[in-house]
């Protein structure tokens, strides 16, 4: 069976910026154990698979472990390669997904992501955690991720993580994002993974899930311009809209080839 393969850099204007994803059209769904190998063997922080079936698109992310409940790169690369690969026709794509119906909207050369607010609420740090970090947090919280408020962006810069006492904790499909006001922009995040291939995900859209509404209650406005300063660094253009954030972000496509699977 021959497969179109795409790789596309999310959260970027640039290639080899922001966070690449590798998408999969599909026209049946293959076994979960084929997805994920497929997944591993792109070896990226998350590989993509969907089917057009007409009004939505069936829609489903994998890490190299696990199958996601949300990503928003792996998604923003996907309108991307429906939009500029195979000539998708709306501007209006609507994904069908397990966090429900997500709505992305193009404009341009910019895409609109419409997904879920989690507010995150306080939590205690579990020791592992704690003991895995160089620099401690003033604020703890958690939604599906833990989130860690630090004082400033120098912090977030500075932040290690001691992967020996980080991957004795299971989160799940969850991480810990590491945030603080921003220098240049209102506020930066990084975002890291226990038990991971990959243990810093350069840009993580699902996580401002968390931080816009977060961030809107401490700065008092719904507007934000966000970054991720990891090394290949994202910008996210946010608006908290009620239970629901807008992410506006930018791709690139890096690749396009073909796969095989017997």
């Amino acid at each position: 069976m021959k497969l179109n393969l795409y790789q596309i850099d999310a959260f970027t204007n640039k290639i080899f910026g922001g966070n690449s994803a590798c998408v999969v059209p599909l026209t049946e769904w293959l076994d979960d154990d084929i997805l994920l190998k497929i997944a591993q063997e792109n070896a990226v922080a998350e590989t993509a698979f969907f089917i057009n079936s007409g009004e939505k698109i069936h829609l489903r992310w994998f890490t190299q472990e696990v199958e996601m409940d949300l990503c928003g790169h792996a998604t923003l690369a996907s309108a991307h390669c429906l939009k500029t690969i195979l000539n998708y026709i709306s501007n209006k794509i609507v994904f069908e997904t397990l966090s429900g119906d997500l709505t992305v909207t193009v404009d341009n050369d910019f895409y609109n992501l419409d997904f879920p607010s989690r507010m995150p609420e306080p939590v205690l740090l579990p020791i592992n955690i704690t003991q895995s970090l160089n620099i401690q947090p003033k604020e703890v919280l958690k939604s599906r991720d833990f989130v860690l408020v630090y004082d400033n962006e120098t912090q977030i810069k500075n932040i290690k993580i001691d992967r020996n006492s980080f991957d004795e904790i299971n989160l799940g499909t969850g991480g810990v994002i590491v945030t603080a006001k921003g220098d240049n922009c209102d506020f930066v995040s990084r975002f890291f993974t226990p038990q991971a291939a990959i243990l810093e995900d350069p840009v993580t859209g699902s996580a401002h899930c968390s931080l816009v509404p977060y961030w809107a209650s401490k700065l008092k406005k719904n507007e934000l311009f966000a970054m991720q300063i990891s090394e290949r660094e994202g910008k996210l253009y946010c608006t908290l809209n009620g239970d629901r954030v807008i992410i506006r972000g930018q791709a690139k496509t890096y690749s396009i080839g073909n796969l095989w699977i017997e």
